[in-house]
């Protein structure tokens, strides 16, 4: 009797449904601009080495701001600009390399190779991605999600762990903003 599908197959399809298994999601309403910095710096707080996180959201969500907030937390003093025309704005903090893309420019994931972005990922101690759909195929590891949705007032942040380092990240943060 042959397999209906190979072991191969078989071993990526419990991976897969291992990973998502391990996801969880828990979502924040944010006021305003200063109470998304707040918001991000208090996500620092809790980050582990290497963490990968993709922000996703309209033009305009807060995807920006709420790195700022990462990024100020972690040393940062210096403006923090959206790296839509450069790809990747690179800091140099004391946690280590944290790199800041924004693919929104991307028309072809491929473009990814000749920026290196494997390379990046590989020796970050965070990378923040913004528009992480144009990156298919080069973000299937990443730790964390964040969805930011506008709001009638104010906005609503989706945080979704997608591994075992984004879900100690996600429970550190559930226990900052005394979320359950």
């Amino acid at each position: 009797s042959t397999p209906l599908y190979s072991s191969a197959a078989s071993d990526v399809y419990k991976r897969q449904m291992s990973k998502l298994s391990l996801i969880q999601e828990s979502s924040f309403i944010i006021e305003d601009e200063e109470s998304m910095v707040v918001f991000g710096g208090k996500l620092a707080e809790t980050l582990l080495v290497g963490a990968i996180i993709t922000l996703n959201g309209d033009l305009g969500a807060g995807k920006t701001t709420l790195s700022r907030g990462m990024l100020n937390r972690l040393g940062h003093s210096g403006a923090v600009k959206s790296p839509t025309y450069t790809i990747v704005e690179p800091y140099q903090l004391d946690i280590g390399s944290v790199y800041h893309f924004d693919l929104y420019r991307v028309k072809d994931p491929q473009e990814l190779d000749y920026i290196g972005f494997t390379d990046y990922l590989a020796e970050a101690s965070l990378s923040l991605i913004e528009w992480p759909e144009r990156g298919h195929g080069y973000l299937d590891d990443t730790d964390m999600g964040i969805e930011i949705e506008h709001l009638t007032s104010g906005r609503r942040v989706s945080v979704s762990a997608q591994t075992d380092r984004g879900g100690a990240m996600l429970a550190g943060l559930r226990k900052i903003t005394d979320c359950q």
